[in-house]
C-alpha cells in the first residue's frame, strides 16, 4: 500500500497543510487542504473518503474537490464517516447555504456523493483495503483509522487527548507505521488538555502503551509556529521516559516529524 501525505499540519500557513492522506490512488483519509496539491486526474480516481471527524482542518477541501471533479466522474464518492459527522456536513457543509447539497445533485438517484455511517471498531473493505475504525477522544464525535498493508498496520490516531481504548485495539495489530498527533509544545498543555489534543509530556505518556519496539513513529498535526519546540520536547522527554532501552536490547522507536510531500510503502 502506497501511503502519500498530502497535508499534515494543525493549521495552514506557507508550504503547511492541513490533514489528509491518500492511500494507493483512491481512498482518502480526510480532506483537509492538502488535497488541493492533487491535479484533477488524480482526485478523479478518489471512490472513498474516510473521515476523522468533522471539525474544518480534516473536511475543509472536501466540499471543492467534488466539485471539481463531479462533472468528469460517473459515479459518485462515497463518504465514510461517524454519523455524528455526517449529520454535521449535512447541517452545516452541504445545506444549499453554505454548499450545494451533493446529495441531491444532480439527482436523487445519481448524486455526486454518498454518506455511508460507520461506527468505532467496524472494519469495511474499500478498493480493495481493509479500514477499520479506532477509538479517538476528541471534542466531537472522532475516530482514528487502521489500514492493513503489505508489511503491516498504517495506524493514524486521528485527533484524540489521552486515548486507553485507542491502545488496547492498537496492541493486538502489527504496526508498520503510527501516525500520532502532538497539536501543542509543552508550553501550552493547558489549552491541549481543554481542546483535547496532546502535547509531548501526554505523547510519551501514550507512547508508554506502544507495546512495538523499533516501531516507525511520526509526529502529526503540529501548530507551525511551534513545530520545532514540539518535536525539541518531545525529544528531550524521549531520553527521559526510555533511558534503559539499548541496555536491554530493545532498538528505540523511530520518532519523526511528518511532512507533506512524503511517500510511505506498508
Amino acid at each position: 500500500m502506497k501511503v502519500r501525505v498530502l497535508g499534515c499540519s494543525g493549521a495552514i500557513a506557507k508550504d503547511c497543510r492541513t490533514t489528509s492522506f491518500l492511500l494507493d490512488e483512491s481512498v482518502l483519509i480526510d480532506a483537509g487542504t492538502g488535497v488541493g496539491d492533487l491535479t484533477l486526474e488524480e482526485m478523479c480516481k478518489i471512490d472513498h473518503v474516510f473521515l476523522t471527524h468533522s471539525h474544518l482542518d480534516h473536511i475543509a477541501a472536501l466540499p471543492l474537490m467534488l466539485d471539481a471533479v463531479s462533472s468528469l466522474r460517473h459515479t459518485h464518492v462515497e463518504i465514510h464517516a461517524l454519523p455524528e459527522t455526517i449529520e454535521a456536513l449535512r447541517t452545516h457543509i452541504f445545506n444549499d447555504v453554505i454548499w450545494p447539497d451533493f446529495e441531491r445533485i444532480p439527482s436523487l438517484a445519481q448524486p455526486f456523493l454518498r454518506f455511508t455511517p460507520m461506527q468505532q471498531g467496524e472494519p469495511r473493505e474499500a478498493a480493495g483495503l481493509v479500514v477499520e475504525a479506532l477509538p479517538a477522544f476528541h471534542t466531537v464525535a472522532a475516530v482514528g483509522y487502521a489500514v492493513k498493508g503489505a508489511t503491516g498496520w498504517w495506524v493514524f490516531s486521528g485527533d484524540t487527548e489521552r486515548n486507553p481504548m485507542f491502545w488496547e485495539r492498537v496492541k493486538q495489530l502489527p504496526v508498520a507505521m503510527l501516525i500520532i498527533e502532538t497539536a501543542f509544545s509543552d508550553r501550552e498543555s493547558t489549552l491541549a488538555q481543554r481542546s483535547l489534543h496532546l502535547s509531548p509530556r501526554t505523547l510519551l505518556a501514550e507512547l508508554q502503551s506502544f507495546n512495538q519496539p523499533g516501531g516507525r513513529v511520526y509526529i502529526t498535526h503540529t501548530k507551525p509556529a511551534q513545530t520545532d519546540l514540539i518535536m525539541s520536547e518531545i525529544c528531550e522527554l524521549y531520553a527521559q521516559a526510555f533511558p534503559d532501552a539499548s541496555t536491554q536490547g530493545l532498538p528505540p522507536l523511530s520518532i519523526h516529524w511528518l511532512q507533506a510531500g512524503q511517500e510511505f510503502n506498508v
